[in-house]
């Protein structure tokens, strides 16, 4: 598959994906999405690739969704389209996913943001979920991963106010990392991905999914599942040549076997 709004490239061991309709500042349209998840399930495959940086431009991460697109449909037809079950897709990826976001990330760039594991962002970023302003309301887990990340009465007001955050603000409520000056920010998360990069890849892939299964579950069931991760990782060869490499003074050879 060509990709038409996916720009595709790699630093050692690390994908790149970075948006590409600069044209309407990265909107999110149903072929872009399908080519991003296409793309992220191709890494996903590829052994030699560990970690994925996501990226738009520093004017836009992406400032949401294509409202061209949609302007029109009814009730029935966004249903019968099942839009998001191309998002749902990106939940099955087991690597970490980086964001690198600047400028605008509204809207479905800001769902598209906190779909990925970690997030660097430009001191220029405003951040929000505008959709009340048309209308609408979020449907690709606005309502539900912000509230998560920041808390219910703060969720609740950018919400219902349709209101954005600066960077600054987002890395005071836990929603990014790390913020960088603009003509640092891709360079801050390629970085990052670089040393989740080295780390044996079964622990990178098993406290991944550990954490998201903190956001979902019970305790007692996230206790349960994190248990069973980390016996399971004393069958992989990682785990004994991690031990053995301390052990010995040396740097760890992993292979994610």
């Amino acid at each position: 598959m060509t990709s038409r709004y996916i720009n595709l490239s790699s630093e050692g061991e690390v994908g790149i994906l970075t948006l590409n309709r600069p044209h309407v500042l990265n909107a999110l349209n149903r072929e872009l999405m399908l080519e991003l998840v296409t793309e992220l399930e191709r890494m996903e495959q590829d052994d030699a690739i560990k970690a994925i940086v996501l990226t738009g431009s520093e004017q836009a991460f992406a400032a949401g969704a294509d409202i061209k697109e949609m302007a029109d449909e009814s009730a029935i037809s966004m249903l019968l389209k099942r839009q998001f079950a191309v998002w749902d897709r990106i939940d099955g990826i087991t690597k970490p996913i980086i964001a690198a976001v600047s400028g605008y990330v509204l809207g479905g760039g800001c769902e598209l943001m906190m779909s990925c594991d970690l997030v660097v962002a430009s001191d220029t970023a405003r951040i929000g979920q505008p959709e009340i302003k048309l209308g609408v309301m979020p449907g690709a887990g606005g309502t539900q991963r912000l509230t998560k990340a920041i808390g219910l009465r703060k969720a609740m007001e950018l919400l219902l106010t349709g209101d954005t955050m600066t960077a600054e603000e987002a890395l005071r409520c836990g929603l990014i990392n790390k913020v960088a000056p603009v003509e640092m920010y891709f360079r801050e998360a390629l970085k990052l991905a670089q040393r989740i990069a080295v780390q044996p890849p079964l622990s990178v892939r098993l406290i991944k999914q550990a954490v998201r299964k903190a956001q979902d579950h019970p305790l007692a069931e996230g206790l349960d599942y994190e248990r069973h991760c980390f016996h399971l990782l004393f069958a992989s060869d990682d785990q004994k040549e991690g031990m053995n490499a301390f052990l010995e003074k040396r740097t760890p050879q992993f292979r994610g076997k």
